[in-house]
């Protein structure tokens, strides 16, 4: 056939066609506009440091889709899909910006279409197309046939509408392109070197009339072109619109350490905590917006797991919800109806659901957005406890006991340094010229099992020469269950009060074996003035059997597996130490569970669960145990006080005292028999 002249606009065409593109920018301009003036009525925050490192890795997440595999499981295979989408998405965007906008938009769409840039690039997008078509048909199995269970209620209209118009879009350019070759006019330079897909679609329409042919090419032109300004405008409007404030979601998440939670300026502040939704800042309002409700989040979370009412996925879009839904009245003025106080906590989001939170951070850590939950429910709480003084009762109790005595354990008889006794371990008060002070944190001295790990520690530290001290008496709680809690005041006072304890006796480096009383150190007193070089006792014991300053003759024997606790693990990434500890004692086998490291599943223990009485659905603790007797471990080794008081209670549960007993990696170098003479076990 000889090449057949294609026109898709005369001057009517011209017109139509820019007239259809200035009001979807303008309904997208001006949703976008909304959303963010909504944003705005939020607080500010403080400026963002670091822009080259946080807009490289926004590069790596977005356009390398770090985003999505970093949670690549092919038995899912929703990354892979997702992936597929996503490169083939980017790809299509590059050419409507550079032929179409920028071409058409200066007349040079011609001169363009001749460069070697698009003789490539319609190949390209040739192979993309199937990419993208892949990945929407597999979404549409996976969410309307498959239903895995983190989908659950989200066959929606408006999913359904995103991944068919995903679908039709590649498809209707394959067809374009399949009609302009069997014109004989392929695009433009590539000869005989044609794009396979859309050449071999080319077949289709073998014999059929040119004026049908020709018409066909038009209506997909025109079809294309309809869905890219459909798609445009939905954006704006849907979970679509992650594809564009997602990318500044993960340019402005919330800088290192993970998860330190942010101060409030407590003599400026004029309320405490997320009263009402003008009370989260800008980010956390972002956060709502980025949320593609993949449910990433619910998979992860152990109390939506164990049947508790929270739900990071729900808790994210019921806020969001909320702001759509009051934002109009608030930009003028005005009280939301229905909810004049705008409250959040027991409004839009159930005491039951903040309660249940164990700040884990599975929920930030699996969200290929970087959605932050946890620090939205610390604000709830905040709110709950210093404004409304509503707390559960076992909580309080907690509370009160760190105001009155320094610690939580209220009815302990024991004192900060009787774990100690026959050590001959050093308080800082009677000599502090000392290399290391040792924290040893409120569970491990005053919680009688933990006791034994606190003298595992010391006798360590003794045996390989090392000149540490203890504050004794003087030790009082660090506050991270105050600051969990939503007690913020409480916290700082107890921060403030142990940064400057510790710098009156000139401490520069703490050993604790408490990942919750690290991370708090390390952490968060950096925001008072309180900067300590911190490590934990897995680490420090790890560095000390590499220098061989500890020697381990024989292990206790058995298979042992290991349970990352998440303070220590997902909050400040410490996995191998553990593990190293634990590979130099001879005779055990080291098993791994199912769900490890980043995706370890959590003990129950933290966010002040400890303290909270677990009275909805199942008890996470046991849920946990129950992974541990699936790895037929006879000892599982912990390396956090609250995670072996969580799996005592869980093996206890289970009646698995016979064949399951838990330690503390500590314990386990101690039991080895060249340090039986100091009375470990």
């Amino acid at each position: 056939m000889s090449p057949v002249s294609i026109t898709y606009f005369g001057i009517s065409g011209y017109v139509f066609f820019w007239g259809l593109f200035a009001l979807a920018m303008g309904l997208f301009s001006y949703r976008m506009y909304r959303l963010g003036r909504y944003m705005f009525l939020g607080q500010r925050e403080g400026g963002f440091s670091q822009l080259a490192r946080r807009a490289l890795t926004t590069v790596v997440a977005v356009l390398g889709q770090w985003c999505q595999l970093k949670n690549l499981n092919l038995k899912d295979r929703a990354s892979v899909g997702h992936i597929f989408m996503a490169w083939g998405f980017l790809i299509f965007v590059v050419f409507y910006l550079v032929f179409i906008i920028i071409g058409a938009g200066f007349g040079i769409s011609g001169v363009l279409e001749h460069t070697s840039f698009f003789f490539y690039y319609a190949w390209v997008m040739d192979i993309a197309a199937v990419f993208v078509i892949v990945g929407a048909a597999w979404g549409i199995v996976r969410r309307y046939i498959v239903k895995p269970p983190r989908l659950e209620g989200e066959q929606t209209f408006e999913a359904m509408v995103i991944l068919v118009t995903v679908l039709i879009h590649p498809l209707t350019h394959l067809f374009k392109e399949a009609t302009s070759i069997a014109l004989a006019h392929p695009p433009a330079g590539l000869g005989a070197v044609l794009p396979p897909i859309s050449s071999t679609l080319s077949n289709l329409f073998a014999g059929s009339a040119v004026s049908s042919i020709e018409a066909a090419n038009i209506g997909f032109f025109w079809a294309h072109w309809s869905i890219v300004l459909f798609v445009l405008v939905f954006i704006a409007y849907s979970r679509y619109l992650h594809m564009v404030v997602s990318i500044f979601n993960i340019l402005l998440q919330s800088p290192p350490p993970k998860g330190a939670l942010r101060p409030i300026e407590l003599e400026k502040a004029e309320s405490f905590g997320a009263a009402k939704i003008t009370d989260l800042t800008w980010k956390q309002i972002l956060d709502l917006y980025s949320c593609v409700v993949c449910g990433q989040c619910q998979d992860r979370c152990p109390a939506a797991i164990s049947g508790k009412p929270l739900n990071p996925k729900k808790l994210i879009q019921d806020l969001k919800k909320h702001l759509l839904e009051v934002g109009p009245q608030l930009l003028k003025g005005e009280a939301p109806a229905g909810n004049p106080g705008g409250a959040l906590a027991g409004e839009v989001v159930t005491e039951d659901e903040i309660w249940a939170c164990t700040t884990c951070r599975a929920c930030d850590e699996v969200c290929p957005l970087c959605v932050e939950h946890v620090d939205k429910v610390v604000d709830l709480r905040r709110n709950l406890v210093m404004e409304r003084t509503t707390i559960p009762e076992t909580a309080e109790g907690a509370l009160r006991s760190i105001e009155a005595r320094g610690h939580p354990w209220h009815g302990t008889t024991l004192t900060r340094t009787d774990w100690a006794q026959g050590l001959d371990v050093k308080t800082l008060a009677e000599d502090s010229q000392i290399d290391i002070l040792f924290w040893v944190g409120c569970t491990s001295a005053l919680e009688e099992r933990s006791t034994r790990v606190a003298r595992a520690v010391a006798s360590l530290l003794k045996l390989a020469g090392v000149n540490f001290g203890i504050l004794g008496s003087e030790e009082s709680c660090c506050g991270e269950l105050a600051r969990r809690l939503g007690n913020e005041y409480l916290f700082q006072l107890q921060a403030e009060k142990n940064i400057e304890l510790m710098k009156s006796y000139q401490v520069k480096k703490i050993v604790t074996g408490c990942p919750h009383c690290y991370n708090t150190i390390k952490n968060e007193y950096s925001q008072f003035g309180g900067e300590f070089e911190v490590c934990h006792h897995t680490e420090f014991i790890a560095s000390l059997l590499q220098e061989k300053r500890l020697g381990i003759i024989k292990g206790g024997g058995g298979v042992v597996t290991y349970h990352d606790a998440c303070y220590l693990g997902r909050y400040n990434d410490i996995f191998e130490a553990p593990r190293q500890v634990l590979g130099n004692i001879p005779d055990i086998t080291l098993v791994e569970m199912e769900q490890r490291k980043k995706g370890s599943f959590c003990c129950g223990g933290g966010g002040g669960h400890m303290w909270l009485e677990e009275r909805l659905g199942k008890r996470i603790n046991e849920l946990r145990t129950e992974q541990v007797m699936e790895t037929k471990a006879s000892i599982v080794a912990t390396a956090c006080p609250f995670c072996l008081q969580m799996f005592e209670d869980g093996i206890k549960a289970k009646g698995a005292e016979e064949s399951l007993r838990v330690m503390d990696i500590a314990e386990l170098v101690a039991q080895s028999a060249v340090y039986r003479s100091y009375g470990i076990v």
